[in-house]
């Protein structure tokens, strides 16, 4: 899987994609993450990617010119490219889930462009991408954090990048018979006993079918 990031601000992602798994999963050649500057994509000698929306009002856009020579410095274009996935980060977009990183972890190469200042030119959005996503009913300063959740959220499903097995009951990762996403069961280790606060005494009791039920029991619908 290659994550390809347009972004303004490159550094921000030095530190939360080169520790922990991600870090491993670059280290062996499972994912690989590119930074690309979208200043380097501008015309003029300023590198101006932004400036004042037709009509008036406040605040500054991202130029439609400069996300294009972007892209096509990535080598990325809306054009049915198989295997690519072309995504914006904006508060309009859909919201991320489970079932969509779990779609989009299927394919070889997604670009993601983060935005910055008041948005984007609306035809950066119906010309040169294939969707809009979004983490949340929420505004953030621009679209790098949310570039780091979803290549954190997809890179999980990549084959290879966790043991085998390790995700099946995590929460979201399971759905019960109307389709309602279940919670991980609770999970506890020792001591049994700590400041008066005691392992539940089914866990302890080595009877895996009672075990099992109790664990389904405890996945209430989300």
């Amino acid at each position: 899987m290659i994550f390809d990031i347009i972004t303004l601000f490159p550094e921000m992602f030095s530190g939360p994609l080169s520790e922990s798994i991600l870090k491993r999963a670059q280290q062996d050649k499972l994912i690989e993450i590119n930074l690309h500057n979208l200043r380097d994509s501008a015309t003029d000698k300023h590198k101006t990617v932004d400036d004042t929306p037709y009509g008036g009002g406040k605040g500054m856009v991202i130029k439609v010119d400069v996300v294009d020579k972007a892209l096509e410095a990535v080598g990325g274009s809306r054009s049915a490219v198989v295997g690519r996935r072309i995504i914006l980060l904006t508060p309009q977009g859909q919201k991320l889930n489970q079932d969509k990183v779990i779609e989009l972890a299927k394919y070889d190469n997604l670009i993601l462009i983060c935005g910055h200042y008041e948005g984007f030119d609306q035809r950066i959005r119906e010309n040169l991408v294939d969707e809009e996503i979004s983490i949340g009913d929420f505004v953030l300063t621009g679209g790098e954090l949310p570039a780091m959740v979803l290549v954190d959220a997809v890179s999980r499903m990549v084959p290879g990048v966790l043991a085998e097995g390790s995700t099946d009951e995590e929460t979201f990762m399971q759905k019960d018979e109307n389709g309602n996403y279940l919670k991980e069961y609770p999970q506890y280790t020792r001591p049994a006993e700590y400041n008066g606060w005691e392992v539940p005494s089914i866990l302890q009791s080595g009877d895996h079918k009672k075990i099992a039920d109790w664990r389904k029991n405890q996945q209430t619908d989300i």
